[in-house]
């Protein structure tokens, strides 16, 4: 039996990415590169690719349910596990995982968020492979990480331990640090034992569900009420228990606490579609370090701006640099790209969602 199984999670509301990212159609629906395909559409066809597309199941707030649909409509309603409240990824993978339990109990999954940018798809491939035999046979949670490149303030960082006897290219974790000050992801790329933690993870479902149990005081309850929903009822139904749940992190709940936790060093290509700032540092530019996302722009005396403009729209600058200009419906933003701050303070200020 093929106990290779997938977990995206499509739930998020990616409000860092406003004004562009909306409640109403968040970034993993849309098309921010000009590729012609939404991020989700891209993630999927990625992993269709390695894992049987009957093995992969999409996680996302239920009202983002139609926009699944209309965007995967080869994807059978049955594997569209539906969120009726934000309650974090470890909800959602709590979820996820009590389903394919149901569907197999040696069940493996790769779990993967739904905005990434993946360059090189073979070692993505490999990759993918090699993590999913890894859990298949070791009682470990395997997460991964990428050799950063600059001292990103955005991305979570895994500082490596001795290389795990069990696998080529997989070590232990000696400590994971949340979005750091540039002093600090400074000193961890000049120590070279740190990673980007890059939010894809894989597991068994016995070992998640025991972790759950044991670390998330709240999931003794919870797990067995899981477990009998999933018995009883269709998946595609919006589970009753889901409001009760805490409001966690899979990352901060069971990774960072967890004892039998490994990382993978990923050789692909990735950069996460979080804020405006990591995708200006990672999309191509031109000589000046400007950023054009599939817009018309004609710059002067401009350096290392990003610039989003609906299609028909036209933006005419001079003099600006390390700034962030989008537009998109009603509202044009104009803000430094590396003040997130002042962007979440905009979108809640503006009240435009």
């Amino acid at each position: 039996m093929d106990n290779n199984y997938c977990l995206i999670l499509a739930g998020g509301n990616g409000s860092r990415l406003w004004p562009v990212s909306r409640t109403t159609r968040p970034k993993q629906f849309m098309d921010l590169r000009g590729s012609g395909r939404t991020l989700l559409q891209e993630t999927y066809a990625r992993v269709a690719r390695i894992i049987d597309p009957t093995h992969i199941y999409i996680s996302t707030n239920v009202d983002y349910v139609p926009l699944v649909y209309e965007q995967l409509p080869e994807v059978d309603d049955t594997h569209i596990l539906e969120e009726p409240v934000r309650r974090g990824t470890l909800a959602a993978v709590a979820w996820g995982t009590v389903v394919l339990a149901k569907q197999n109990l040696q069940a493996n999954i790769f779990m993967t968020p739904s905005d990434h940018i993946i360059s090189n798809e073979d070692e993505y491939r490999k990759d993918v492979l090699n993590g999913l035999d890894f859990v298949s046979r070791n009682e470990k949670l395997l997460v991964t990480g990428i050799r950063p490149s600059r001292p990103d303030t955005g991305y979570g960082y895994i500082q490596m331990d001795d290389a795990c006897e069990l696998a080529k290219g997989i070590y232990k974790v000696k400590s994971f640090t949340e979005k750091p000050n540039r002093e600090f992801a400074q000193i961890f790329i000049d120590e070279g034992d740190f990673l980007w933690n890059a939010g894809l993870a894989f597991f068994n479902v016995n070992v998640m569900l025991a972790n759950l149990y044991r670390l998330v005081p709240e999931y003794q309850v919870e797990i067995p009420r899981m477990m009998a929903e999933a018995e009883s009822a269709s998946p595609t139904l919006v589970p009753e228990f889901f409001s009760s749940l805490p409001n966690l992190n899979i990352d901060v709940s069971i990774m960072e606490r967890s004892e039998n936790v490994c990382v993978l060093q990923g050789h692909f290509g990735w950069a996460d579609i979080g804020t405006w700032s990591s995708i200006a540092d990672d999309a191509p530019s031109d000589a000046n370090g400007n950023v054009l996302i599939n817009s018309r722009a004609f710059l002067y005396d401009c350096q290392n701006n990003l610039v989003r403009l609906p299609n028909g729209r036209t933006a005419v600058i001079k003099g600006l640099k390390d700034y962030v200009v989008a537009e998109e419906g009603e509202i044009l933003m104009i803000c430094p790209r590396e003040d997130v701050a002042a962007m979440r303070k905009m979108h809640t200020d503006t009240k435009f969602s």
